[in-house]
Parts: C-alpha cells; sequence; structure tokens
C-alpha cells in the first residue's frame, strides 16, 4: 500500500513537470493529492462507474477517461494547491498518471 501510494506521488509530480496545465504547490501537496485521489477512487469511483456503464459500454471503455479525469479535478478542488487549467489536461494528466504508475509497478515486482 505504501509503494503504490509513493509510486502514485511521483507519477503525478512527473505529469506535473510534464504538462504546463498542472500546478502541484510542492511536495507535501503532492503526498496529500495522491491520497484524496485513492480515496475518491476507492469510495466514489464505483459508484459513478456503475451509473454511467451504459455510456461505457458504448465507447468501449473510453468514457473511464472522463471518469478518471472528473476524479482528479474532484481532487484538485479539495487539496488547496493543486490547480489544473482544463478539461483535457486533467485527461492527458491521468494517461500520464496510468503510464508512469504502471511503469512503477512493473519495477517494483
Amino acid at each position: 500500500m505504501i509503494l503504490r501510494l509513493v509510486a502514485l506521488t511521483l507519477a503525478i509530480i512527473v505529469g506535473s513537470y510534464i504538462l504546463p496545465g498542472i500546478a502541484i504547490a510542492d511536495y507535501p501537496t503532492a503526498i496529500i493529492f495522491a491520497i484524496t485521489l485513492g480515496v475518491l477512487n476507492t469510495f466514489l469511483r464505483p459508484i459513478i462507474s456503475i451509473f454511467t456503464l451504459p455510456i461505457t459500454l458504448i465507447t468501449l471503455g473510453l468514457f473511464s477517461l472522463v471518469i478518471n479525469a472528473l476524479m482528479v479535478i474532484l481532487a484538485s478542488y479539495i487539496v488547496p494547491g493543486v490547480q489544473i487549467s482544463s478539461f483535457l489536461d486533467a485527461v492527458i494528466f491521468c494517461v500520464v498518471i496510468s503510464l508512469v504508475t504502471s511503469f512503477l509497478n512493473m519495477l517494483t515486482k
């Protein structure tokens, strides 16, 4: 669990360096953002996924990117010091987080 938190925090930091539309104030803010995103993905995302299942099936799963972006935007509203300039930046940020986290998880196994 701690390794996943570290991997997610590193992915958030990497994503904020790569994308100009994402601003993270400092490292503790990135850790708090990672925890908040994890809590939202644990409790809120399954409920939203159930309600949006038909559109997710119609789009062959691509709507899950929209759900991920909404979770990131919601977490940015909750955590002070995180700014996301647009919805497109949030979608790209989700893809970067997913790629970096997958790479880091592959290294730990």
